[in-house]
Order: structure tokens, then C-alpha cells, then sequence
């Protein structure tokens, strides 16, 4: 069987969708959230090698809108890690992990895909 993990928020309503789904689907799914459980700094650093640090930085969200102007200047992957240890808030969510490959966002067919 299929093992990943689902980072998020608890409260956050895609989270709430995307954690649905899966457990819908025959695969085990292990749920990580940033609140209670911390920022997992090394499987952001290996988000980061995949994906790349500007897509896991939610710049939509009223946490990141909140923020001061100094705090938004990220210009490399150390201080958009730093940002998102300070803020897990800003971390675009869900991300989801399968041994080291990641998918970011919620979509039920990108989903079907990844987990099966």
C-alpha cells in the first residue's frame, strides 16, 4: 500500500477537501499539520530542491498580506525557510509527499495520480 504525508493546517478548508479525498482511496495517509507538529525543515528544504522555495510561499493568504514589507523580501531559498518557520501560515498548502517526490495544491485527479 501506497504511504504519503499531507502537510497543512488543520482548519484550512482545501486541507479539509484534499484530506477527505484520501481517505477515500486505498492508500495510507499520514497528516502533518505545521500548527501542532512544527515545520519539518528538512522536507521543506527537500520541497524546496523539487519544487522550488517561490512556489511553496502562499502570497495569496492574509498571513502573508499581514506581513511587513522587510518580511516579504525573500530572495533566496535560506530566507524563504526562515519565513516559513516564523509563519507556517504562509506555506502554501496542502503539500503533499510520496517518498521524495511532492505535489502542492489540491486537485482530486493530480491526487488519484500521485497517492495510487
Amino acid at each position: 500500500m501506497t504511504s504519503c504525508v499531507i502537510y497543512g493546517i488543520k482548519n484550512c478548508d482545501t486541507m479539509k477537501k484534499a484530506r477527505s479525498l484520501l481517505e477515500q482511496m486505498p492508500v495510507k495517509v499520514k497528516f502533518h499539520d505545521y500548527r501542532v507538529d512544527g515545520v519539518p525543515v528538512d522536507v521543506l528544504r527537500q520541497a524546496m530542491a523539487v519544487l522550488g522555495y517561490e512556489k511553496l510561499i502562499n502570497q495569496r493568504g492574509t498571513t502573508w498580506r499581514a506581513l511587513p514589507d522587510s518580511e516579504k523580501n525573500i530572495v533566496d531559498a535560506e530566507a524563504a525557510l526562515t519565513l516559513m518557520q516564523q509563519h507556517p501560515a504562509v506555506i502554501k498548502r496542502p503539500l503533499l509527499q510520496r517518498g521524495d517526490q511532492f505535489l502542492l495544491g489540491f486537485d482530486a485527479g493530480l491526487y488519484q495520480q500521485f497517492c495510487l
